[in-house]
């Protein structure tokens, strides 16, 4: 069913990447991989590189019959592009402005998220830095990040005070909140969303670090990515329930991928859901996708179908 093309038609296609974030040049390295996928596939399309042409983002956007958004950390994932395209109609694959929203804040999601009663690490919120004689309230070590959720690109183990004060420092300076949550020990998995339809989830072992943080996710060898992951059907299909649940609590639509950490107990804790996950012929939801009988192209289509029926929708 995810095959289908929409009419066979062929597409003027903004293809929309790079912004401003920190991870501006992983943007644009995926989004010129995706250009020969869709003028494979028959489209015409225009890359827009959002720093360079932001001020024009409105009148490109009239001149295209759809916009796929390959943009990490804001703006993309904020929803700020979504809320734009949605204002001259121009169809978009992916989450609207409110789910992009909820999802890119971390504390606002893990709140959505125990009130669906999915697992989730407890978290401390410390929006300004505290007073001299602050202590946190949850053991030590911690994972310390901001709630900006581009965890694994501004993320810090702290073991005590010192390092503590160094990695929250670091992201206060970057103008985020913080957010602290105690070491979760265990293996980690990670699961798409296409349409309604769960994925087969990914077993992830970092190589070149102790967890899988920014320079693992990136690094040539950083880690070992098995899929499907070989972590028995009962424990996939819980992977799976969990990760269409957290989609639909967040409000989001057409694809997400949620993260996990899986115990030696087989306990699931659910750590983020990412409306706007990699989308490289190499990336997870794509690796994900080709078990399931879609190579790149196909999955780009589908999620263009995805895209055009959620505008038909509004």
């Amino acid at each position: 069913r995810f095959r289908r093309s929409w009419g066979g038609l062929c597409m003027k296609i903004l293809l929309i990447a790079g912004g401003w974030s920190p991870e501006r040049e992983v943007s644009l390295s995926g989004a010129r991989a995706m250009v020969p996928a869709l003028e494979a596939r028959g489209h015409q399309v225009t890359f827009f590189d959002l720093l360079a042409d932001f001020n024009h983002l409105l009148d490109e956007a009239q001149k295209h019959d759809f916009a796929l958004i390959n943009l990490h950390g804001a703006p993309g994932e904020d929803g700020l592009v979504q809320a734009m395209l949605d204002r001259v109609g121009c169809p978009y694959q992916g989450s609207d402005p409110a789910g992009s929203f909820l999802a890119l804040n971390k504390c606002a999601a893990k709140q959505l998220f125990r009130l669906a009663g999915l697992p989730t690490a407890d978290w401390a919120f410390v929006p300004a830095p505290p007073e001299k004689d602050w202590q946190p309230s949850l053991p030590y070590p911690l994972f310390v990040t901001g709630t900006a959720r581009r965890p694994s690109l501004r993320l810090g183990r702290a073991a005590n005070r010192a390092e503590l004060d160094d990695v929250r420092g670091q992201i206060f300076a970057a103008g985020e909140e913080v957010i602290m949550e105690p070491e979760l020990h265990g293996k980690e998995v990670t699961c798409g969303i296409l349409g309604e339809e769960p994925l087969p989830p990914i077993l992830i072992e970092p190589v070149a670090g102790a967890f899988f943080d920014y320079e693992s996710k990136y690094a040539q060898d950083g880690a070992r990515e098995i899929c499907p992951a070989p972590i028995g059907d009962e424990i996939t299909a819980r992977v799976q329930e969990m990760t269409l649940a957290a989609h639909r609590v967040l409000g989001l639509r057409g694809y997400s991928r949620a993260d996990f950490i899986l115990g030696q107990d087989g306990s699931l804790t659910l750590l983020e859901v990412n409306t706007l996950p990699g989308m490289t012929a190499t990336s997870l939801v794509p690796r994900e996708a080709r078990t399931i009988g879609l190579d790149f192209g196909q999955l780009l289509e589908c999620l263009i179908n995805l895209g055009l029926a959620d505008c038909g929708k509004k």
